[in-house]
């Protein structure tokens, strides 16, 4: 790389737009070390050495258009790809906890030094607009819960007179609605939402959080401002899983219908943590054919030069869709983006394992130290009195004293690579971040990939997650006329909720007891109820409350306790509690219950204080059990006890929950964990 390169495109000052609070530039005794750092540091390379050079020749007009490279040869690999798109993730933390994207346990954090400043997020901004970048966009995790979010958009906004032209976001939608018109006042001018289904169940369930609402309301707020004027471009992001939500590829269309989106269905691929396998992923072939069997007019779109989407309209649609073919089609030829990690690495390739630190580099001009404020005002400082001493020299490239050497890793990582990815069956095993950790069009995918690809259909269909609930009864908090409904064929006032379908069963499969809700490999998923025929369905459920003294039993039998009518107020509780069951207990089935019913019995002077005997029945005509129904109601009866009683008995307690009956299903009748059904025929 020859120095007139490097100077051919000289390096934005990043000084532009961070301002420090009033009262707040006293520099504190543990951050004088750093600064006196940045300073020496900037001294130390800045002064000239030797007898200064003459200023070189200016070259005539002609010349200097002969010799001026279009694009900066730093950001131009050896397949004359050019990188004018950089992805920035600002942390790696994320508000949602999908089960098929983040395990319950969490994930390792970095500690808080080794990412990424706001100084330094805006420094490495200015250097790559600087060489030609024109789009960055802002992703995590989920970005929208960094605290500084808006003064970090404002300062890299400022970049627009310098070549930036779009400013954008990845984002799940959960917070948006609340930052939104600032994010527009800070030049955002695109907005890419992940979202998998339209189901608010389906999106509790998957998210293991509420907030589908909050998405929505997002969605309605971006259509709101662009009314205005806001002209931000919305695309919305759905992962596409066999057996998940792809029956909700329709409904995803129909958005499109009336509404200025574009809906992007993308390729399920593999990162450490997802689990993936090859039947797991819907092609973008299937996709197609699907939506074309609906809307046979499918008409493609003329993609421009970078786009990772292949775009299509339905004719009369204002809307599009797209899919992101990564898997199946790969759009390595025309790729023009690069990625800087929440902790400073560059990445050239979302499926590349190669990364290089671009935060350490940054941060040998400040003794090794993560550059905070005071820290980057201090470097401002002295840059601008060494341009002012040296103003007869070229000026220097930018604000940085190693900005060459920054350059200079940065042009090598360019340069290696490669021509395109790895195909499927090398990418399952090929060694990666996590999902969240790189920030994508999704919000992570974190486990281990290393799996071998099912050797069926059959196999691959019984994956351990979530399976895909159809849509139930919903009522928002306001009426979204956009929004598509799902169509459900099972429900005929039945059962409220299905599943998509499975395989049947291979021959020889292990018969042996076993815990339905887990899978082999120890993950949780919802059990299929698809093929099961919906028969009456009965469970009994009981437990006591055992006082310590007689006094509470006697006022709960005379209605004399303050709060009121306990028995009656636990039996109202317990049927609440009955039909609340799958809100509170993730992969039950929300069912219809046809009845419920909860008694109490009063049994004074016995075992010392007496006690209130609680049994819940619960009746449905459905495709699954009601004992957790049951349970629930009878715990829910227990606790309204002990609450309306505590204040006159501090040591009573809740004993015995446990089912006593059940009926209906493929099992038959249980007694007391005792099947009846053989009792009887025994005698």
């Amino acid at each position: 790389m020859s120095h007139r390169a490097l100077s051919a495109r000289p390096v934005l000052s990043a000084s532009r737009g961070l301002r420090i609070p009033a009262g707040k530039r006293h520099v504190e005794p543990g951050r004088r070390v750093a600064t006196a750092a940045a300073a020496a540091a900037i001294r130390d390379l800045s002064e000239p050495q030797g007898p200064i050079p003459a200023p070189p020749a200016r070259l005539s007009r002609r010349e200097s258009l002969k010799d001026a490279k279009p694009f900066s040869d730093f950001l131009t690999d050896t397949f004359h790809r050019q990188h004018d798109y950089l992805r920035i993730s600002l942390t790696e933390r994320c508000n949602l906890r999908c089960v098929y994207c983040m395990p319950e346990e969490g994930v390792p954090l970095s500690p808080s030094r080794e990412l990424l400043t706001t100084p330094e997020i805006v420094m490495l901004s200015s250097v790559f607009v600087s060489q030609g970048v024109n789009k960055i966009r802002l992703t995590g995790g989920e970005p929208t819960i960094r605290k500084d979010i808006l003064p970090l958009m404002q300062q890299i906004g400022a970049l627009r007179p310098h070549g930036l032209r779009e400013l954008c976001l990845t984002t799940n939608g959960i917070a948006l609605h609340r930052k939104l018109e600032g994010m527009v006042e800070a030049g955002l001018t695109g907005v890419n939402l992940s979202l998998d289904t339209l189901d608010p169940w389906q999106f509790q369930i998957m998210t293991r959080r509420k907030g589908f609402d909050a998405v929505m309301k997002s969605i309605e707020r971006v259509f709101e401002l662009n009314k205005h004027g806001a002209g931000i471009k919305l695309k919305i992001n759905a992962v596409v899983m066999r057996g998940i939500n792809d029956r909700e590829i329709i409904p995803f269309v129909e958005i499109t219908r009336e509404k200025d989106i574009e809906v992007r269905f993308i390729e399920y691929m593999p990162f450490d943590g997802n689990k993936w396998n090859e039947g797991k992923m819907l092609s973008y072939a299937e996709m197609l054919g699907c939506i074309r069997e609906k809307y046979p007019g499918l008409e493609k779109v003329r993609d421009h030069k970078n786009d990772t989407s292949k775009t299509y309209k339905v004719p009369g649609f204002v809307g599009k869709i797209g899919f992101i073919t990564s898997m199946t089609h790969n759009f390595c030829g025309t790729c023009n983006r690069l990625r800087i990690t929440s902790d400073g690495n560059l990445k050239v390739c979302l499926f590349g394992d190669a990364e290089v630190s671009l935060r350490d580099i940054l941060r040998e001009s400040n003794g090794g130290e993560p550059i905070d404020v005071e820290a980057y005002e201090t470097m401002k400082v002295v840059e601008m009195d060494r341009r002012q001493r040296n103003s007869h020299q070229p000026v220097h490239l930018g604000l940085t004293p190693n900005e060459v050497k920054l350059l200079n890793v940065i042009g090598t990582a360019v340069k290696g690579k490669k021509a395109k990815h790895a195909g499927i069956g090398e990418l399952e095993h090929m060694k990666n971040r996590p999902m969240i950790l790189i920030g994508f069009e999704l919000n992570g995918y974190l486990a281990d990939s290393r799996r071998s690809i099912p050797a069926s259909r059959s196999q691959a269909l019984t994956w351990d997650t979530v399976r895909t609930p159809l849509v139930t009864p919903w009522a928002p908090n306001r009426f979204i006329s956009w929004l598509p409904t799902i169509s459900n064929s099972f429900i005929h006032g039945r059962q409220l909720r299905c599943f998509s379908h499975m395989s049947p069963r291979l021959d020889g499969e292990d018969k042996t007891a076993k815990l339905t809700h887990v899978s082999g490999s120890g993950s949780v998923h919802m059990v299929s109820i698809v093929d099961k025929e919906p028969s009456k369905r009965v469970a009994k459920a009981a437990c006591s409350v055992h006082f310590t003294n007689e006094l509470a039993c006697k006022l709960v039998k005379e209605n004399q306790i303050k709060k009121g009518d306990v028995l009656g107020v636990a039996r109202v509780a317990g049927i609440m509690a009955a039909k609340k069951t799958p809100d509170l207990i993730p992969l039950c089935h929300p069912i219809a219950i046809t009845k419920v019913t909860i008694d109490l019995t009063v049994h004074e002077n016995e075992d010392e204080g007496g006690r209130i005997e609680i049994e819940a029945t619960v009746a449905c005509e459905g495709k699954t059990g009601v004992e957790m129904e049951a349970l629930t109601a009878a715990s829910a009866a227990a606790l309204t006890v002990y609450d309306m009683c505590k204040a006159v008995d501090k040591g009573m307690s809740i004993q015995g929950l446990k089912v006593i009956l059940k009926e209906g299903g493929k099992s038959g009748r249980w007694v007391d964990g005792v099947q009846d059904d053989l009792r009887e025929s025994d005698e």
